[in-house]
């Protein structure tokens, strides 16, 4: 095997673990590009999942500094050596690759590459991505490789775990986006529910101000009066399941600005005060923002329909090593005992698997008359 620093059964293991960690494809992505590189000690590292154009969807380097990959351009294409890595079934080592006649095409501001050694990820007959890495830290006489066959044995393995690892990454994004789908169905049939009792409200009101208008104003001014609240509160339940709809900046914008964003529309959108303070947290693992965005849509959503609150408060701030979600209103409350029936109206069986499936917990405080408060603490951040 290697002999960089950190070679052996530990450090295969090791990066192995960190794969099966993430979640999120561009994370495993990342995740298999960096241990390929320490493991093996080489300069520069890269993986590229093909598209179905003749480019690829994505390309994640290790080794080239934020600069240099702005200075080389967009995504490669499917040509020369990086071609071949996604059509053959063998490794390629090579001491200098750019000798091999399939070498060129290559942007005048990337690194230069010497030995070389790639090969492709499989599932099965599918090609999921290829693997590359260039110019191995070690001594080496013109024209060899310094990459070795045990090498090409480690890179092997790892390549193999990292199909496991991408596979089981698209599943759970498949999965999620299943999920969102239904829970965008859960929102479609509620508000058809709210906003069609409101309209059909509003309208007898309506005709009952009509009947009225001519042998008693003083009531029909009442019904009149009427019409307009049911009016306003359809606008806030269209309002509100609008941003519900709406699909989370997450990936571009963060856990921070997407609750800031979310909670300034629904702060318009309904008559309580909405308020968010958020600071000093970092970025989180994908999986743990999206928990911690569905626990505040979902608490959120409890406080502003359901529990007569004026003032909703949520943060977003640090404790100790974790991360703490926690969204305050001073509305009716509830008594938590009663679990089973909170749990059903409140979503609260929801809110606590999603925090224990992010390695989190969710904590409820409340009684009648009192307000509610919901905690989620997540580790990091």
């Amino acid at each position: 095997m290697s002999h960089g620093p950190r070679s052996g059964l530990t450090a295969v293991s090791s990066a192995l673990l960190a794969m099966s960690r993430h979640l999120e494809v561009r994370d495993v992505l990342k995740t298999i590009v960096a241990s390929a590189r320490e493991l093996l000690d080489a300069q520069y590292a890269a993986l590229g999942v093909p598209d179905d154009h003749g480019g690829f969807a994505q390309f994640v380097v290790d080794g080239v500094s934020d600069e240099q990959w702005k200075a080389i351009g967009p995504l490669p294409r499917q040509h020369g050596i990086l071609a071949a890595m996604l059509h053959e079934t063998t490794p390629e080592r090579l001491g200098d690759v750019r000798k091999d006649p399939r070498f060129g095409g290559w942007p005048s501001a990337h690194p230069d590459l010497v030995d070389f050694l790639g090969l492709p990820i499989r599932d099965g007959d599918e090609v999921l991505g290829a693997l590359f890495l260039a110019n191995k830290n070690c001594p080496k006489p013109t024209g060899t490789c310094g990459f070795t066959q045990d090498d090409e044995e480690l890179l092997g393995i790892l390549a193999q775990h990292a199909a496991i690892a991408l596979t089981n990454a698209r599943l759970y994004e498949r999965s999620r986006e299943l999920t969102i789908a239904e829970e965008r169905s859960r929102l479609a049939h509620e508000l058809h529910d709210a906003v069609s009792q409101k309209l059909f409200s509003l309208r007898l009101t309506a005709q009952a101000a009509t009947a009225l208008v001519d042998r008693d104003p003083a009531r029909a001014k009442g019904e009149l009066h009427q019409v307009a609240t049911l009016a306003a509160e359809a606008a806030d339940e269209l309002r509100a399941a609008v941003v519900e709809l709406r699909p989370a900046a997450l990936e571009e914008d963060g856990l921070v600005a997407t609750l800031r964003t979310q909670i300034q529309v629904l702060d318009r959108a309904h008559t309580a005060r909405v308020t968010f303070t958020g600071h000093g947290v970092k970025a989180l693992p994908a999986a743990q923002e999206e928990a911690m965005l569905r626990v505040a849509q979902e608490a959120l959503h409890n406080a502003l329909r359901h529990s007569g609150a004026e003032h909703v408060q949520v943060t977003l701030h640090r404790r100790g090593t974790g991360t703490v979600l926690r969204i305050t209103d001073d509305g009716g409350g509830f008594d938590p005992r009663t679990v089973r029936r909170a749990g059903r109206h409140l979503g609260l069986v929801s809110m606590r698997d999603r925090a224990s499936g992010t390695g989190g917990r969710l904590t409820v405080r409340s009684a009648p008359g009192e307000g509610t408060t919901i905690e989620m603490e997540v580790p990091g951040g």
